[in-house]
């Protein structure tokens, strides 16, 4: 595990991190009095958890905070506070947790120890599924490549059904604002259909989508995605989202806004 502390009084910062050093799961410790010096570290080093001192004149640690999520956003933030604890979990940033000043050997342990415990696997996943930004579809680390681009945007619709069936004609509206759902476009969709199925069979994962009674439906059981993981609060998905949500397509947009109130309404 890699931290750094970051705090305007030097000898804290020193203190700090002699601390850290002593704990097991620490691999490296570095310490800043600035935080802008602190950010540059963290644009060009993997960093797991940041001790930050809310309090300080260059830069407080909510928006230092704020910054390092943008630039890695699992890492961890433990709060230095020479106040009680107040309500730390309304800040955006999500904190793992705060530490009172001085800063005792023991609460130091148990803070980095919850942070660690919280710290997200990543495991290799067979199937991942992307919504935050743009959407992509990786097997086995490799994007999954469209011959049409409404083939695509028809999995990410079904991806943002989160499991429920939708009819063709409910896809038509959504993903075709205007027209008349008349036979030419009902075996347009047939053909958009046909090749989402192609290109989930060309990578073996066929089995992602089932077409049953003429409703289709993602089977969410079935792969990773960044969208269930913030629906079940996941810190590490919730910090991950950024405010953007299957950019360019139109009917995300609604999803978008719920996302966005709930991250920040939490």
């Amino acid at each position: 595990m890699k931290l750094i502390c970051v705090d305007d009084v030097e000898r804290v910062v020193k203190y700090t991190v002699s601390l850290c050093k002593k704990l097991a799961q620490v691999d490296d410790a570095q310490g800043f009095t600035r935080a802008r010096e602190a950010l540059e570290w963290v644009r060009v080093n993997p960093v797991d958890v940041a001790l930050l001192d809310i309090d300080m004149p260059d830069m407080n640690g909510l928006k230092l905070a704020a910054q390092i999520k943008q630039i890695q956003p699992d890492c961890a933030v433990i709060f230095l506070t020479a106040f009680a604890q107040y309500a730390l979990d309304s800040f955006e940033v999500h904190p793992s947790g705060y530490l009172l000043k001085p800063v005792n050997e023991e609460a130091l342990a148990r803070e980095v120890a919850y942070a660690n415990a919280r710290m997200p696997q990543k495991p290799h996943e067979h199937i991942e599924v992307q919504t935050f930004g743009g959407f992509e579809i990786l097997v086995d680390g490799e994007t999954l490549r469209f011959r049409r681009a409404k083939s695509k945007e028809l999995l990410a619709f079904l991806v943002d059904r989160q499991g429920k069936g939708v009819s063709r004609r409910e896809i038509f509206s959504e993903l075709w604002e205007e027209g008349e759902y008349n036979h030419s476009q009902q075996k347009y969709l047939d053909v958009i259909i046909r090749g989402l199925r192609d290109a989930l069979a060309d990578k073996g994962v066929e089995d992602i989508l089932e077409v049953k009674s003429g409703f289709l439906r993602i089977r969410p059981e079935k792969l990773s995605c960044d969208l269930y993981r913030f629906l079940e609060r996941d810190p590490a998905a919730v910090n991950a989202y950024r405010g953007q949500y299957m950019s360019g397509y139109p009917w995300a947009a609604l999803s978008e806004s719920g996302l966005t109130f709930s991250r920040h309404g939490e």
